[in-house]
């Protein structure tokens, strides 16, 4: 497994287009800018920091995701999904999947299929399906998602997909770390308008391939894998990840809570969190002392495994140091703290502090998943100019993310999202 980031922020945080993404607004946005109140529904899920189906993953949180056939009560629960606030849709390996599920054809039967391309270069690969969607009493129904590996496609990853080069292959649970991702980012759509137009897939996202020549059309954004958060009834505008602190050193497993909908319902009322409004690619600003005022896109990333920033050369006069065995990865001698600003479009500003351990000792502790000092810079994938606030960032807080498109609550001006903390 590659322990570096099993899922990270996706591409398309970087390359939306934000005319397409608006596109959204009225198909299942709702709840917490006033009108009728819901009747309140059951929309909390246990998560749990482990170490997954492989025994070998390291800071990453599950949750169990039941999925029907549309329409039925035909259904399956799948344990082991790895949440994901840097990405958007839900992605399960066929090998989990015991049902039949339909998949979303053009009119001559070509199944469309996905390259889903991460940060990092990794990617899944597999057709795009059809199911009801059910986390705790929420339901989202007919929602596109990624069928990993599907059997008997026939197809080969298409060349154009991996423009950030030929990286790891996450279609097996051993490479994955578990047996799917749930993205519930800031986005509606894993694509959104970047893939209603074939000329604008950059990188080339979705295929159609018939003859087996894979060809990339025009999507239109109903058939993209969706963020099944904003196709619930109500408790659709974002989720809530609530996790205890943890020592430094790390702990054996973790256990907390995720909340769907913002100010919705009693339990998850902003309160006193501060809102970081997103800039229409879902990032928010980071400055570094170290940088003389230069700041950085920054994110909040389940899915990533630590804290990923700047580079071992820029970071050496505070005693950061790369893993001599383990290139990528930090092992400074002793933790080493650093405080930063993140700022939102909104014109909050506030300062973050955190610590980063040696991750040699870290990992040689094969008791403990979850880690809150665990980091390592950020010079794989896409870019070395962003601040990637993975799962270490996470402990001891409440954090929420606001989706695109959706009604924030009162008080709250973020038009293409926000994080608050």
């Amino acid at each position: 497994m590659t322990l570096r980031n099993a899922s990270t922020a996706t591409l398309g945080r970087f390359l939306a287009v934000v005319t397409g993404l608006i596109f959204l607004v009225g198909c299942g946005s709702s709840s917490g800018g006033g009108g009728s109140t819901p009747t309140p529904v059951a929309n909390t899920v246990a998560v749990e920091v482990n170490s997954g189906p492989t025994s070998l993953s390291v800071n990453m949180a599950f949750a169990d995701v039941t999925i029907c056939m549309p329409g039925t009560t035909n259904c399956q629960t799948i344990s082991n999904v790895e949440l994901d606030t840097g990405s958007s849709g839900l992605r399960v390996l066929s090998s989990a999947v015991n049902l039949t599920l339909p998949t979303i054809t053009d009119s001559s039967t070509n199944v469309l299929q996905e390259c889903f391309q991460f940060a990092d270069a990794s990617y899944t690969w597999g057709p795009v399906a059809v199911a009801d969607i059910q986390l705790a009493g929420e339901t989202a129904s007919s929602v596109p998602l990624q069928l990993i590996n599907a059997p008997n496609t026939g197809f080969a990853v298409p060349s154009s997909c991996l423009s950030l080069g030929n990286g790891v292959s996450l279609n097996t649970v051993a490479a994955l770390g578990g047996n799917g991702i749930l993205g519930i980012g800031n986005f509606p759509q894993d694509c959104g308008g970047n893939c209603t137009s074939a000329s604008a897939q950059l990188p080339s996202q979705y295929f159609l391939c018939p003859s087996g020549v894979c060809q990339v059309p025009a999507v239109p954004l109903a058939d993209q894998v969706w963020n099944p958060v904003v196709l619930f009834a109500q408790d659709n505008n974002g989720v809530l990840l609530s996790l205890p602190s943890i020592p430094a050193g790390g702990q054996a497993t973790v256990s907390g809570t995720l909340t769907f909908g913002i100010g919705t319902q009693t339990n998850n009322a902003l309160g006193s969190a501060q809102v970081y409004a997103t800039d229409a690619f879902g990032n928010i600003q980071t400055t570094y002392p170290t940088t003389n005022g230069v700041s950085y896109p920054g994110f909040l990333d389940t899915g990533s495994t630590g804290f990923y920033f700047l580079d071992a050369t820029t970071l050496g006069p505070t005693g950061i140091i790369e893993c001599s065995d383990a290139p990528g990865w930090y092992c400074p001698s002793s933790p080493v703290s650093f405080t930063v600003t993140n700022t939102g479009t909104n014109g909050t500003s506030g300062p973050l502090t955190f610590s980063i351990g040696n991750a040699d000792t870290l990992f040689g502790t094969l008791a403990n998943t979850a880690f809150n000092d665990l980091g390592g810079d950020s010079g794989t994938g896409i870019s070395t100019d962003y601040a990637d606030f993975g799962m270490p960032f996470f402990y001891g807080k409440n954090v929420f993310v606001g989706i695109l498109g959706t009604t924030a609550p009162s008080g709250v001006s973020a038009p293409f999202g926000y994080y608050a903390y």
